[in-house]
């Protein structure tokens, strides 16, 4: 380095970028982007459409529920991510989202919407070029069907008082 004249290595190398990130190569440093940022984006987007009842198989949700009644067990971001996984490479990603609908909604057209929504959000926030969302529908929520059911019953805390 007694040259004078400062080296840099670009982005685009292997080992720039750890795989599932982002690397973006600038005079002024380099950005990378988790792939569970990308995730919890994608997430939070997919929900935002109306007719999304909520994410995730019958069995995630139901140990989900259960999670977040335990003290200490339950994180604001679990539920976020629920129900999707992403891939993402140095200036791509690719999305799979399991969706639980709202009965009557045109799934077809719901399922249009989410795309638009989860790739214009990805796409704005992160750079990255989203080149597919895979969709899965999983389950029709009705309206007056117990939201509880696929919950596993948890008893009420005793309250140390007698009930006779």
């Amino acid at each position: 380095m007694t040259s004078g004249t400062p080296t840099t290595t670009p982005a685009t190398t292997p080992a720039a970028a750890p795989a599932g990130r982002l690397a973006e190569g600038t005079g002024q440093g380099r950005t990378t982007i988790a792939a569970s940022v990308v995730q919890k984006i994608a997430g939070i987007a997919a929900r935002e459409v109306s007719g999304v009842y909520s994410m995730g198989s019958g069995a995630s949700r139901a140990f989900g529920a259960l999670r977040e009644r335990i003290p200490g067990g339950g994180t604001s971001g679990a539920s976020t991510v629920a129900g999707v996984a992403v891939e993402v490479g140095e200036k791509q990603a690719a999305v799979d989202l399991d969706v639980v609908v709202e009965y009557g909604v045109a799934i077809a057209d719901l399922a249009s919407a989410v795309r638009r929504n989860v790739v214009g959000a990805v796409e704005r926030m992160t750079g990255l070029e989203v080149i597919e969302v895979n969709i899965s529908v999983n389950d029709i929520h009705l309206a007056g069907e117990d939201d509880n059911r696929d919950e596993v019953p948890v008893a009420p805390a005793p309250t140390g008082r007698v009930v006779e």
